[in-house]
């Protein structure tokens, strides 16, 4: 922290304002847990939208969440305002931006929170008075976010705290009861066929493909995601069976319950493969145009999944392929996905 804001440094709280995407918001348990070792006697709160706040029931170190939904395409001032006069009546000490966009910046400043961190970003010099340089020569976003949590010059650790979402096993069990889940002998593997951007997405057919496999094999499947996949589910539980459910959802906290029952999990690079693989569910992640170096999660993964053939193109981290053939995703057969999901589970030995 500052000279200019050695004060804040004592008991004040902190308030940290993550990315609002899922996958982002799970990392930043990680700067959670950093901040947390550096001021133990500091509470931690967070900014939240409503679709990301039920993550932080799980987070270890988080005080609460401050729901507030702040519009994503223009700068809405009289809600920004809004949201300072709230924030203003928490006392913060210190506020860490991690969006660099000049809106993330605004209500920390109109608070009045003593010190404000974050990278220069959109030139946000007065807005933030603790402006750190150098972000686009840190490679990945955790690097980023991990950053500013450290005092200004210090070098990047070779390791970040890995986030860590505990989730009651009592919550998990009751989940699965009021959802009719019942526990007949089959093994559960989640599926989480969405992504933002079609690029990133497995091919449907593939899934069900896998699914139905599965389900012959006796397996369960659960599919989840927002009501954005629930077409995607539906073709994948068509194909599959009565063993395999529908489980899309409005509300996050369906998938993490889910995602603490499931045996296993099978999801793209998404939100939810960040979800599962914190919480310590097996999880086979399947990447095509992007760079699992750059963007699988901290945790560990049973199983990093890409194509065996070779694709020039990739990773181009597109939302949409360029290319217009997706081979980066199309050349990953069903049998690949399947024969790491039972090396998750323990069903095959690991290939020499």
């Amino acid at each position: 922290m500052t000279s200019k804001a050695s004060a804040a440094a004592t008991e004040t709280p902190i308030l940290l304002v993550p990315y609002m995407w899922i996958g982002d918001f799970v990392r930043c348990h990680s700067v959670v847990r950093l901040l947390k070792a550096r001021f133990p006697q500091r509470p931690v709160d967070v900014l939240t939208t409503t679709l990301c706040a039920p993550l932080l029931d799980y987070m270890p170190g988080v005080r609460k969440g401050v729901v507030w939904d702040l519009p994503r395409k223009r700068l809405a001032i009289p809600e920004h305002k809004a949201l300072a006069r709230r924030l203003a009546l928490e006392g913060y000490g210190s506020a860490l931006v991690m969006p660099r966009t000049w809106k993330s910046a605004l209500a920390p400043f109109l608070a009045g929170i003593p010190e404000r961190t974050g990278f220069a970003g959109e030139v946000r010099f007065g807005l933030l008075n603790d402006v750190r340089f150098g972000e686009k020569k840190l490679p990945r976003m955790i690097d980023r976010c991990g950053a500013l949590a450290l005092p200004k010059g210090a070098p990047i650790p070779v390791e970040w705290p890995k986030p860590d979402l505990r989730v009651p096993p009592s919550e998990a069990a009751e989940w699965r009861t009021r959802r009719g889940l019942t526990n007949d002998g089959r093994p559960a593997v989640a599926f989480a066929p969405g992504a933002v951007g079609p690029s990133k997405r497995w091919p449907v057919s593939y899934f069900a493909e896998l699914a139905k496999t599965l389900v012959a094999e006796g397996f369960s499947i659960w599919v989840l995601g927002s009501p954005a996949e629930t077409p995607l589910a539906k073709e994948i539980v068509e194909a599959a069976g009565p063993h395999a459910r529908d489980l899309t959802s409005t509300d996050l906290r369906n998938a993490i319950l889910a995602m603490k029952v499931a045996d296993a999990c099978v999801s793209n690079d998404s939100g939810l493969v960040h979800v599962a693989a914190a919480i310590g569910t097996p999880t086979v992640g399947i990447f095509g145009p992007t760079s699992p170096w750059h963007w699988a999660p901290l945790n560990p993964l049973a199983a990093i999944i890409e194509t065996k053939t070779e694709v020039d193109c990739r990773p181009c981290h597109k939302p949409t392929c360029r290319m217009e053939h997706h081979r980066c995703m199309r050349d990953i057969p069903s049998t690949q996905v399947l024969a790491a999901v039972h090396r998750a589970l323990g069903r095959l030995p690991v290939p020499a």
